[in-house]
């Protein structure tokens, strides 16, 4: 095991970091913006705002100004970005250029963290390139002198994609394309409810001029009829298509259709398809009441997602901690995601493979284009075709395997997305789907019922579950649930939920010895606002949950702004697992979060009320505090506000929130509907290869551990694991995994909160390559 390698031994003291957001604006750029700041100013660096981006360095005076640890303070919850951004013409010029490094070295800046678009960041790399002839030049030209020369010699440029499109490779997500989801999906999940009364076609026209990723996506997430991407245009009678598919879909009683066309959107000869294109050939062929909506820049407006606030917040100290451990031969780098870890990549391999996609398009060779675009984007693609057209029965392989799926636990946003995407899946495989309401208890009393294609229309934006769910254990009806089984001839079993679905397969899973019914495949997706299922670093529905608490933080600290010197303590769900207090501490700029996994005692609350002492002594007047329901049993949320109440007299006064169950409710977020879409996907057909590979001599017998699985997300990959396997990684006591990858996000929130802490960073500092095959899978 390497030795581990903490943060404290870097030092930015004497060095001056430079930030500027350039191109196109993103919402999530301020959260980056902050997190560069503070992190830079927590390690003694001196930071500096660069307003307009490569404009205001050009023209240098009071567009370059030292920044203090308040300058940040309120802009996380604020969409585009409070330094401002320009498309600068003057720095594509070597004068330009000249200026630029002329106004930075009376500064003292030779470290630059850019946030912006591949365009942005290629004329960065370009800068830093040029940036000892520049200094050369200046110096020759008597505006700098020849210690300046050697002092600045080298100019260090760390990269972050801030971009609504998602265009950029080497990064699953760029800050603001979850945020742009949001808006789009608000839209489309309001456009369908009038399109439903009035029987309408609505045609919606998203950003994506180069890139497909948000029309694809939003088509997965709402289960749009047509989609129009770029990467992948229709082939020759694609007229023909998707009118015969919009009228078998309104002889299927469906009352609406969605077509989504990216503004980008071609046919396979690179002519252009508008939405006004797409609107009057369905009015002219079939004759349907025809709207378009373009959502235009609503697309790049309002407040950043959770999602999008905690990826900048950690793409910013990244940054920072590469420009610290930056040499004159480090290649420049660009901070990217890759599933769930944050990882580093040379700047222009990213920049010439997404070049790369846009001249496969040009060359019309498609294929490789959404090759190029990485296997997320290949997966979206695939699991939409294979949702969102109904093959007719002649074409339908026969398997004579009958699928029973259900719901377990408490309800999940993003669990009717999952059931909808599996009965899909497995219809197209050739298996019969049964649907069972109410979990186990719902299963002994024989409430299953065969479930089509048509029955799931619909369901991707619902809430909850249409199902029902419960919480019981099949323990006490294992004798009924194998007898249902059994009339019901059940092969193969889908169980969607949290803890109690994960407890419920080790139990049926034992029960093998027993009853030869459970010996069938077995499969369970992670569903549960809690996170806490072993196995799996996401669970289906927490997204919605963590976009719910920041949303109410947001209102809350809003509610503070007027009142000044107030502190609200905040408690959320997650039962013993913190994964929600303290994604939702960093994601809405919180004080402090207490969890059950770190422990705590009174001297650290004490701590907490001193510093937030201090914090009501500047010009930021009011505290934010999170609190798991289950952190502490005596410590709890009215000790908590009672101790803060008393030792806060006359500094600062008190508000308590229990935030309850809003936090199961409201529409599923984008991520939830796609996750749970492509992870049930995934699911249904491993148990297809289980089915074939488990039916010998008229049978189904399977009774190994991997024919019970977890399917789960982790660090990059989707794995299936037995779930007998995950017992050792299970504390069952307080019900949470024994190792969550979030914990080593929980010194970010106190970095960012200006607590000094210790951070492990074993994991940063590798430069990566550029994987032509991409291997994040979600």
């Amino acid at each position: 095991m390497p030795d581990k390698k903490f943060f404290e031994n870097l030092s930015g003291a004497g060095k001056a970091i430079g930030v500027l957001t350039s191109g196109g604006d993103a919402q999530g750029m301020n959260a980056a913006v902050r997190a560069v700041v503070r992190m830079g100013i927590y390690v003694s660096a001196k930071v500096y705002f660069i307003y307009e981006g490569y404009q205001g360095m050009v023209d240098g005076a009071d567009n370059i100004v030292e920044v203090t640890w308040e300058s940040v303070s309120s802009i996380l919850q604020v969409g585009g970005t409070v330094i401002g951004s320009a498309r600068c013409k003057a720095f594509r010029t070597r004068e330009g250029r000249l200026k630029a490094a002329c106004n930075l070295v009376k500064c003292g800046i030779t470290n630059l963290c850019v946030i912006g678009g591949d365009g942005s960041l290629t004329g960065a790399n370009l800068f830093r390139e040029e940036w000892s002839g520049l200094l050369e030049e200046l110096a020759k030209n008597g505006e700098i002198d020849d210690e300046a020369v050697k002092k600045y010699a080298y100019l260090n440029i760390v990269g972050m994609v801030g971009s609504i499109d998602n265009d950029f490779c080497g990064t699953d997500m760029t800050i603001g394309t979850d945020s742009a989801l949001h808006r789009i999906i608000e839209v489309v999940d309001a456009i369908m409810t009038t399109a439903q009364s009035h029987q309408r076609t609505f045609v919606l026209e998203v950003m994506g001029r180069h890139c497909g990723y948000l029309a694809l996506v939003s088509a997965l997430a709402c289960g749009a009829d047509y989609v129009f991407i770029p990467e992948y245009p229709p082939e020759e009678g694609w007229e023909d298509h998707m009118c015969e598919k919009l009228s078998e879909n309104r002889a299927r009683k469906k009352r609406l259709n969605i077509i989504i066309v990216a503004e980008g959107a071609i046919d396979c000869h690179n002519k252009a398809i508008t939405s006004e294109q797409v609107k009057d050939l369905v009015v002219s062929r079939l004759g349907y009441d025809t709207r378009v909506t373009i959502l235009g820049h609503v697309q790049r407006g309002g407040t950043p997602s959770a999602f999008d606030r905690i990826l900048a917040s950690r793409m910013g100290v990244e940054a920072v901690l590469a420009l610290l451990e930056a040499t004159p031969e480090t290649p420049a780098c660009v901070v990217s995601l890759s599933g769930n870890q944050a990882v580093r990549l040379p700047l222009m391999e990213c920049v010439q493979m997404t070049q790369d996609v846009q001249k496969a398009m040009d060359e019309r060779k498609f294929n490789e284009a959404v090759q190029l675009r990485g296997r997320s984007f290949q997966n979206n693609l695939n699991t939409y075709k294979l949702l969102s057209t109904k093959k007719s029965a002649a074409e339908l392989p026969k398997s004579n395997f009958n699928v029973a799926v259900l719901n377990v636990g408490a309800p999940a946003a993003g669990m009717n997305a999952a059931v909808r995407s599996a009965v899909r899946i497995g219809i197209t495989e050739g298996h019969k789907m049964f649907a069972v309401t109410d979990g186990f208890e719902g299963f002994s009393r024989g409430q299953i019922k065969e479930i089509s294609w048509g029955d799931v229309g619909g369901w991707t934006g619902q809430g909850g579950s249409i199902l029902g769910t419960k919480r019981t254990l099949p323990g006490k009806y294992l004798e009924k649930i194998a007898e249902q089984m059994r009339t019901h001839n059940i092969s193969a079993l889908l169980v969607i939920g949290g803890f109690e679905a994960y407890l419920g397969l080790l139990e049926l899973s034992a029960a093998r010895e027993k009853y030869d019914e459970f010996c069938i495949p077995m499969v369970m997706v992670p569903a549960t606002v809690s996170n806490n299922v072993p196995g799996s670093d996401f669970s289906i529905g927490a997204d919605t949950a963590l976009n719910t608490i920041t949303d109410t933080c947001d209102r809350i600290k809003l509610s503070a702004s007027g009142t000044k010197r107030r502190v609200f303590i905040i408690e959320t769900m997650g039962g013993y697992c913190g994964y929600l207090a303290n994604m939702g501490a960093l994601a809405a700029g919180a004080d402090a979060a207490y969890i059950f996994e770190e422990k705590f005692d009174i001297r650290e609350l004490q701590a907490n009320v001193e510093h937030l002492t201090e914090k009501m002594k500047t010009s930021i007047q009011r505290g934010l505090v999170l609190r798991n329901e289950n952190c502490n049993v005596n410590y709890t949320t009215d000790f908590i506000y009672q101790l803060y109440s008393e030792e806060g007299k006359g500094v600062f006064d008190c508000r308590k929130n229990v935030l309850g169950h809003m936090q199961q409710g409201g529409a599923p977020s984008p991520f939830d509907r796609n996750f749970g879409t492509k992870i049930a996907a995934k699911a249904v057909l491993w148990l297809s290869k289980m089915l074939k590979e488990c039916y010998r001599r008229g049978r189904m017998f399977a009774n190994t551990e991997e024919s019970v699985c977890l399917l789960g997300m982790h660090r990059r990959n989707l794995n299936f694991q037995p779930v007998v396997q995950l017992k050792d990684a299970t504390d069952f006591e307080h019900r949470i995994p024994k190792e969550q990858w979030w914990l080593k996000l929980r010194p970010l929130m106190k970095i960012l909160a200006k607590y000094k802490t210790s951070y492990d960073i074993s994991d940063s500092g590798q430069l990566e390559h550029v994987d032509r095959s991409h291997p994040a899978e979600a």
